[in-house]
């Protein structure tokens, strides 16, 4: 392929997706990532594209939101490995949320094998996942469809949320740094997705690489309140993401690092830490486990059912997650 071929082709998939790594583009180009990385380079000479720490996207500062087709055939592998290390901190019998995104449904369909465990979300994708997982209970949030990611949004997903209160919320995002925590590219994902931050003891992000050190419009977690991050092995020529990552643990965030030598899992799990928290987290008491109920199967319903049994449901909702 000729340089003016790469060139294009890499314009049309930085325009399609709005930021792709350099990663991925070699893979498409077939081409190696010194390459690809003059070849973006050129681009941004000519105000095409910027570049970004392992990629580049479109010019103008903040990356916009790509739809999910486009995010699904992203970073694959990596999304793989992430999921499978954010499984192994989930529990039996434990209450969680899980928001909309690529990653978080990969999640999702490892969950569908832990006994017992409720999940709240407001993501179609990650209630199809589990539909069908044996002692697993989906309770989904109201709200709006939008389209373009498969997720309930708006006012009534938001107070179907309101006075829930689960374990960990498991999160991803369009972006992550260490001066603004996780953000995304539109509005009403980010204001769902603060009100299930809202709903946890604890706040999981789930990024890959790519997203370290990209800034998006709208924050949904600032750093102090994310508990753990769990990403993939930066490439070897990716300072700017190596040095993100130790800004977020100077900050007290957990890395855990899917791939990396030794199955790091971060502080408190298998493995150690990737990159050593610097600071203590102060401790949140978590709820405890849901109660098993004897022959109990898997549910699809809506939180908004939640307030529909009694008068004193509103106030007993909590204690109600809590013990199942």
């Amino acid at each position: 392929m000729f340089a003016a071929e790469r060139r294009q082709l890499i314009l049309e998939m930085v325009r399609a997706n709005g930021a792709v790594s350099l990663r991925e583009l070699a893979r498409v180009v077939q081409t190696s990532e010194v390459t690809v990385r003059r070849d973006v380079r050129a681009l941004e000479a000519e105000g095409l594209l910027d570049r970004r720490h392992g990629g580049a996207v479109l010019p103008g500062g903040f990356t916009r939101e790509s739809g999910f087709p486009q995010r699904s055939h992203l970073a694959t592998a990596e999304k793989t490995a992430i999921a499978d290390l954010a499984a192994s901190f989930v529990e039996e019998g434990e209450a969680i949320v899980v928001g909309a995104g690529t990653t978080t449904q990969e999640l999702a369909r490892r969950l569908a094998r832990v006994p017992g465990l409720t999940v709240v979300t407001n993501s179609l994708l990650v209630a199809q996942a589990l539909a069908h997982a044996n002692r697993v209970e989906v309770v989904m949030t109201g709200g709006t469809l939008r389209g373009s990611n498969y997720a309930l949004v708006g006012s009534g997903a938001e107070q179907s949320l309101h006075g829930l209160r689960v374990s960990r919320a498991f999160l991803s995002g369009s972006g992550l740094t260490a001066e603004r925590g996780l953000s995304t590219s539109n509005m009403l994902s980010a204001s769902v997705d603060r009100a299930l931050v809202q709903a946890a003891a604890e706040v999981v992000v789930l990024a890959d690489h790519t997203k370290l050190g990209t800034d998006t419009m709208f924050q949904t977690v600032p750093t102090d309140l994310i508990t753990r991050l769990v990403t993939d092995e930066p490439p070897g020529h990716d300072d700017r993401a190596a040095t993100e990552l130790q800004a977020l643990a100077d900050q007290g965030v957990q890395i855990a690092v899917a791939g990396a030598p030794g199955g790091s899992a971060g502080a408190g799990g298998p493995g150690g830490d990737a990159v050593p928290a610097r600071q203590q987290r102060r401790d949140v008491p978590l709820p405890g486990p849901r109660r098993q109920v004897p022959g109990a199967g898997s549910g699809l319903r809506s939180a908004s059912m939640l307030g529909e049994q009694s008068p004193g449901a509103e106030r007993g909702r909590v204690a109600d997650m809590r013990r199942r």
